[in-house]
């Protein structure tokens, strides 16, 4: 049996250890990652909503980067939300940049009423590509 390797992206370990969690979790051919938000390397939200999923993405992709992987290796998406009607257009339409075209990764979106200060956050699974 393959044990499961933890994975962390540049610049993000004290977080993860502060909180006493990984980035992600390799196992076999998958990846499993943690929920990431809008924040900076100081672990503060990024105050304007848009740009908080925007970072949001962006420390996905960091987090993807260091398993291996990119956003195209995404086969499943969980996204958590603390006022899902008014941030729906703002979330589609970055939603829109990071899948610009089909096949779209599956997507389940929950309401939530807390996210420790910030307002997105998003957990994926991905592929781990074979490398030859």
């Amino acid at each position: 049996m393959t044990k499961p390797t933890a994975i962390f992206p540049a610049n993000r370990h004290a977080l993860y250890e502060a909180h006493g969690y990984s980035a992600a979790i390799a196992s076999r051919d998958l990846l499993s990652v943690s929920g990431q938000v809008g924040s900076g390397e100081d672990g503060s939200p990024e105050p304007d909503f848009a740009e908080q999923v925007r970072l949001a993405f962006a420390n996905l992709r960091a987090t993807l980067a260091a398993g291996g992987c990119n956003l195209d290796d995404i086969v499943d998406v969980t996204s958590f939300h603390t006022d899902p009607e008014n941030q729906f257009a703002a979330i589609m339409a970055v939603k829109s940049e990071v899948f610009p075209e089909p096949p779209y990764p599956n997507w389940t979106a929950i309401g939530v009423n807390w996210l420790a200060g910030f307002d997105f956050e998003i957990k994926v699974i991905a592929r781990i590509p074979v490398r030859n």
